[in-house]
């Protein structure tokens, strides 16, 4: 089976840091082989790095990275750098994406585009967030909360310029299943946002609490749960819930795929994420399904379940203005009709 090469998206809001997070990780020796997309190329500062230039939309850097520009399509760049990941140039893509950016789009052509889907895998989502200026900025503006909301990993950045306390407290409310980091000068240690993803070719029993920290969303419902309600301020906060339900009993996969498509049909716009394991009745390991908004990966069988796993099924939901009773109330009925 041919290498799939893992994709890093890397978000964030206007002047977040993203450029400066980006020229840092690319001198560094674990991002060797790195392909790097962007929007603009005028938006990235790598003159500094640039050693060759390919063609019009390719330089290569010093580090052994390829930098294109995604002047059109984002499906078009990846198709056509795949006889560079084929000559074993290319190891890893990484897509910086404008600050303004829902990354909703992006994550649909990773999912949804065959071409895409047989050669890369999405290996993680890293929003970066300015310390200086994110309150205001998420009050403001529903593209920043997005991007915190569907984050794998949420890197702080600027904390030397301000006291975060406050707004590391709304960011673990809006993604308690986020780690939340911190860059110093821009620096930070590759491995803490690399190789996350769970769709993992090689073979490798995936780390489900790594993937999913379900544990984090049950803490958050449990303890948070109406915090975010009492930031009338916070007006786009409001719109959006994150929430794990989890169920002891193995599920029918007629019952929760059902419920799945019927909430993709009809509320697909409002959800913004859904990753989680399933314990299913007839199969011994466990399933991992992924999704956002209109578009869900085929459910993928994972070779096995972690030692110690409790093999329960649990499913983290990151929505807006769709609640967690009424999720919960869907998957029940129709795990009931599916059990008889």
């Amino acid at each position: 089976m041919a290498e799939m090469i893992p994709v890093t998206v890397l978000t964030g809001f206007l002047g977040a840091g993203k450029t400066t997070l980006l020229n840092r990780l690319l001198r560094r020796p674990e991002l060797a082989g790195t392909a790097v997309l962007v929007n603009e190329f005028g938006e990235i500062g790598l003159d500094h790095l640039l050693v060759e230039k390919l063609d019009d939309d390719t330089v290569l850097l010093n580090a052994g990275c390829l930098c294109c520009t995604v002047r059109g399509d984002l499906a078009r760049a990846l198709v056509d750098l795949r006889p560079r990941v084929e000559a074993g140039e290319v190891h890893r893509v990484m897509i910086e994406t404008t600050g303004l950016a829902d990354p909703a789009p992006i994550i649909h052509t990773m999912m949804g585009d065959p071409a895409i889907a047989v050669r890369y895998r999405l290996d993680g989502i890293v929003t970066v967030v300015d310390a200086v200026h994110a309150m205001g900025q998420l009050d403001e503006h529903e593209e920043a909360v997005r991007q915190v909301a569907v984050a794998d990993r949420i890197v702080l950045a600027k904390t030397d310029l301000a006291n975060a306390e406050d707004l590391i407290k709304r960011l673990h409310r809006l993604n308690p299943g986020a780690a939340i980091l911190t860059a110093d000068h821009g620096e930070i240690n590759p491995a803490a946002i690399l190789n996350l993803g769970l769709f993992d070719a090689t073979g490798k029993i995936a780390d489900v609490k790594a993937w999913l920290d379900a544990e984090a969303f049950d803490d958050h419902h449990h303890h948070h749960h109406h915090d975010v309600n009492r930031h009338d301020g916070f007006r786009h906060d409001t719109r959006i819930q994150a929430f794990c339900l989890n169920y002891q009993e193995p599920l029918h996969w007629q019952g929760i795929g059902t419920c799945l498509e019927m909430l993709i049909g009809t509320r697909g716009e409002n959800l913004l994420r859904v990753k989680g394991i399933l314990n299913l009745v007839g199969q011994d390991r466990p399933v991992a399904i992924h999704g956002v908004q209109h578009l869900f990966h085929e459910p993928v069988l994972l070779p096995a379940w972690p030692e110690g796993d409790p093999r329960t099924s649990r499913i983290v939901f990151i929505t807006r203005d769709l609640d967690r009773e009424t999720v919960e109330m869907g998957l029940r009925a129709f795990e009931d009709a599916a059990r008889g």
